[in-house]
């Protein structure tokens, strides 16, 4: 798993970002600001791919990073935040966690927790995650821009 973020193919086109609190509310936030910000780019055609990494992520880290920081007083928060360039659509989560996130490809398809990060790994091209000093890390994912394949006619 790359510990680097990944290198832009052209110049940066745009960027976002929002704080949301670790709770159902903040991910339905973070659904909707995605939603909103990848049609503003005109990015509709990646949108349903794009909310489900963001959703898998924000969730990774709420459930993980969250207990980690119950002796502060408030709701946790979670930083999301996206990066455009002509060709690709860089998506990241920071959270106050210093734990590397953990990847479990093997089980069975029927668990109901644990497959949040192979549905990343199958959605982006590439993803990773990097230390985000003095404390926490950021997970990232890099999606195309282009529009999907079609599937072919049975």
């Amino acid at each position: 798993m790359p510990k680097t973020l990944p290198q832009f193919s052209g110049e940066l086109s745009a960027s976002a970002a929002l704080r949301v609190e670790c709770s159902r509310e903040g991910l339905a936030r973070a659904r909707s600001f995605t939603r909103d910000t990848l049609h503003g780019w005109s990015l509709d055609h990646r949108c349903d791919d794009a909310t489900l990494v963001i959703t898998e992520l924000a969730a990774n880290a709420a459930t993980h990073a969250a207990p980690s920081t119950s002796d502060v007083p408030g709701v946790p928060e979670i930083r999301l935040g996206f990066l455009l360039d002509p060709s690709h659509l860089l998506v990241t989560v920071y959270d106050t966690d210093d734990h590397p996130p953990v990847y479990a490809p093997t089980g069975t398809a029927l668990e109901e927790h644990g497959r949040g990060l192979c549905i990343v790994d199958a959605l982006s091209e590439e993803w990773g995650w990097v230390p985000s000093p003095p404390a926490g890390k950021t997970v990232w994912a890099r999606l195309t821009t282009r529009s999907a394949t079609p599937c072919p006619p049975f």
